[in-house]
Formats: structure tokens, sequence, C-alpha cells
């Protein structure tokens, strides 16, 4: 009995402290870039060129990810992320001081968008393992389980990336390279136990033999949620990935942080989102009596969560807080206002996470998460892209070139709760404590019977 637990949980906790080590280093390479081009006077607009390849990879990766963690098992796909890992964070290294002049900025950003590439890739063939080894651990029949088990490793893996936002903006602080090594040195870590300690056979679909007309062929609850998190996902981005480090850095306009409290402020953020996913269904969910989640509780917190870019965007653009400077006002208004975002989008990204494992199907569920999280990445890259023009270019000021990037994370987000109520998942109904019912559950959910979830 013990023999037969051990052997279930152990490619778990392997994956587990593989990804979590790589989430430390994504997390960490982003900061080290980011702050290191705003320092040698690259553009919002520019950076966010940089990471375009990143994000993009995503969105082919995910695709490939799937059909080849179908095909050759979770165990290649892991050790083929953390290798490009290696690849990506060297290749920085040749990162020259001499494209920082604005005549050759761009080989600076065609250097670094070609290593942030590899660091892309690496990222969605490390996440495929992470995502799918909690639905491979856990039995169809014990949903609340499931349910917390994805809340833990997703929220563990945000709050190690937070710890990586920290860990590379304090190292850049420092030295350049002297960043980049420390990375180096947690990827080293990661590899020797997915090599030795994972079977070939993990995650591989037996029946049939996919191909990439397959991998586009998706259950219908999957390609709904899909694009519900495109929006989600976008939503954040708007603002997130490069407005807000330059805002937080900007001496004229914004916050005039330094690096290390611009990296410890995006750190908390990451963190606090990260350990609300690990908890929302215990702390958040359950005394509401919506766990195990359906679309009634997805769509209740996105349009929640549609208030908070809301609020900023009304305080950037209609108050005098930001135009006049008020550092004091600026910077409790950031605070509450991001960090309002930060507990609800952690609620949904929770929500989210949970369902996509859910209507996964059994020995495709590899296939299934590669297809969504293609979806993940391709609203990064929308919201990475969009923002970096907005901040650079709407409006006459920062000011309102970051209000404008609210305004759109509104619109995805209004956009996410919409397409959610499509999703064919009437199990449970939606309560809000014991005392107020929105939607009815239907009669077998009474009975105690198994509910039902369309997948076709």
């Amino acid at each position: 009995m013990l023999q037969r637990k051990y052997s279930a949980l152990k490619p778990f906790v392997i994956i587990s402290l593989s990804y979590l080590l790589f989430t430390t280093t994504d997390g960490a390479v982003r900061m080290i870039v980011l702050l290191h081009a705003y320092k040698a006077g690259f553009s919002a607009w520019q950076v966010a060129i940089m990471f375009t390849l990143y994000e993009l990879a995503g969105v082919v990766t995910n695709l490939a990810a799937g059909m080849m963690g179908a095909r050759w098992g979770i165990k290649w796909t892991l050790l083929s992320g953390l290798t490009l890992q290696l690849a990506g964070i060297g290749m920085l290294y040749g990162w020259q001081s001499s494209w920082n002049t604005p005549a050759d900025r761009w080989k600076g950003i065609l250097f670094v968008t070609c290593a942030q590439l590899l660091c892309g890739v690496a990222k969605d063939l490390t996440k495929l393992g992470g995502k799918t080894v909690t639905k491979l651990v856990t039995p169809d029949e014990k949903q609340s389980s499931l349910f917390k088990l994805v809340s833990f490793i997703t929220g563990m893996k945000n709050s190690l990336k937070g710890i990586g936002y920290f860990i590379g903006a304090a190292c850049v602080s420092f030295n350049y390279f002297f960043a980049l090594s420390v990375l180096m040195v947690l990827i080293l870590l990661a590899m020797p136990w997915a090599a030795l300690g994972l079977s070939e056979q993990l995650g591989r679909a037996r029946k049939e033999n996919l191909t990439l007309a397959k991998i586009f062929k998706q259950p219908y609850n999957i390609n709904v949620l899909s694009v519900s998190r495109y929006f989600l996902f976008g939503s954040r981005d708007m603002w997130f990935e490069v407005p807000l480090p330059f805002f937080l850095r900007n001496t004229v306009y914004g916050l005039g942080w330094s690096r290390p409290l611009t990296g410890l402020f995006l750190a908390v953020w990451i963190i606090v989102y990260g350990q609300v996913q690990s908890w929302t269904p215990q702390l958040v969910l359950q005394p509401l009596r919506q766990s195990p989640a359906n679309k009634y509780v997805a769509v209740l917190w996105n349009l929640l969560l549609v208030l908070c870019p809301l609020f900023m965007g009304l305080m950037l653009q209609t108050t005098d807080i930001f135009t006049s400077r008020n550092l004091g006002g600026m910077t409790g208004v950031m605070v509450g206002g991001l960090g309002a975002f930060c507990l609800l989008f952690a609620v949904n990204s929770s929500i989210h996470s949970y369902l996509i494992v859910r209507y996964a199907q059994g020995d495709k569920v590899a296939m299934n998460v590669g297809f969504y999280y293609c979806a993940n990445a391709m609203g990064r890259l929308t919201g990475t892209l969009v923002s970096g023009a907005l901040y650079s270019y709407a409006g006459d000021t920062v000011v309102q070139g970051f209000a404008a990037c609210f305004w759109a994370s509104v619109g995805f987000a209004l956009l996410s709760a919409l397409v959610e109520m499509f999703v064919h998942d009437n199990s449970g109904g939606l309560l809000c404590g014991p005392c107020f019912t929105f939607v009815k559950p239907p009669p077998d959910a009474a009975d105690g019977k198994p509910l039902e979830v369309e997948m076709e």
C-alpha cells in the first residue's frame, strides 16, 4: 500500500521541484532583462518587442509540447525545457554595452529577443509537466482533491516566480553577470532529479498516434475555456509585465523607485497572488460553497475582477493624484487597486487551472493542457505588445498611456467573463454561502449522484 502510494507521488514530487526551481529563474530572468534594458535607455515599446518571441514561443510550444508530451512522455519535455533555459540564460552573457546607444539599439533588441525565444520555449515545455502531473496522480472521482492539488502547485509556482522577481532585481543591482550566474546554478540543481527519477512512459497517450490536426480538435469545453483564458491573461499583461515596472521606475511621472524596490513590489504581488491561488479552495470557495468550481463560479469572479482595472483607469485619468504627482496618493492607489486585482485575479486563475485539468481527457491530458496554455500564451503576447504600444504612444504623458493600459484591461476582463458563459458545465449551481443561491444546483446534486460534465 505504502509502496504504491510512494510510486504514485514520486513523479509529482520530482516534477514539482524541478518546475518550481525553473519558475524561480523564469521570474528572475525577466526582471534582469527588463531592468537592465531600462537602465540602458530602452523604451517600454522596445522592451515589449524583446519579449515578443518569448510569448510567441508559448503559442507554438504549447501546441508542440502537448503533442510531444503525449507522444514521448513528460520526462523528455521537462528535460528539454531545462536545457533550453540554460541556453537562453547563457546567451544573455553576450549583451554588449555598445548596443545601448540609440543607433545600435536594434542590435540589442534583436539579440535579447532571440535569447528570450529560447527561454519562452523552455518555460512552456517545463510548465507542461508541472500542470499535467496533478491529473495523472489524482483519481477521477476525487475532484476536490484534484482542485486542491492543482491550486497548491500553481500557487507555489507563482510564489517562487515572485521570489525570482526579487532575486533578479536584487542581483542585477549588484552585477548583471552575477545575476545570470545565480540562475544557471538553480537550473543545474533541477536537472539530475528529472533525468534519473522519472519514467519515460509518464504522460504518454497510449491509444493513438497524435498529429497536429488532432491537437487542434479539442473537446468543446477546452476550446471555450481556452478563449476565456486568452482574455483573462491579456487583461493582466495589459499593464503588468512592462508598463508597471516602467511606471514604478519613472522619476518624472511615476513613483521613481529603485530597482530593488521595484523588484520587491512585483515580487510581493506575485507571491501573494501565488499564495491566494494555493488557498483558494479552502479559504475562499469552500466557505462560499463554491468548491469544486464550475462555470458559474468562474463567471462571478471574473466579473468582480473587472472592477479593479476600471478603478485604476478612473483614478489615473479623472483625478489629479497622478497628474500633480502626489506620491502618497499615488502609492495608496497603486497598492490598493493593484492589490485588489492581485487577490481577484488569483481566485480566477485558480478556478481556471482546476477547470482545465478537470475537463482534460485521461491520457490526453498533456495534449489538452498544452492547447489550453497556447491560448494563455496568446493572451500574454497580446497584452505585452499592446501595453508597450499604449504606454509609449497613447496620450501626451506616461500617466495617460498607463491609464490606456487599464482601459484595455477592462475590455479583456469583460470578454473573458462573457466567453465563460458558453462552457457546458451546470454541475453545482452557484451559491454564495449558506444564505444565497443565485443558480440552483441540478436535482442530481442533492441526491449525491455524480454529475456529468459535457466534454464534446
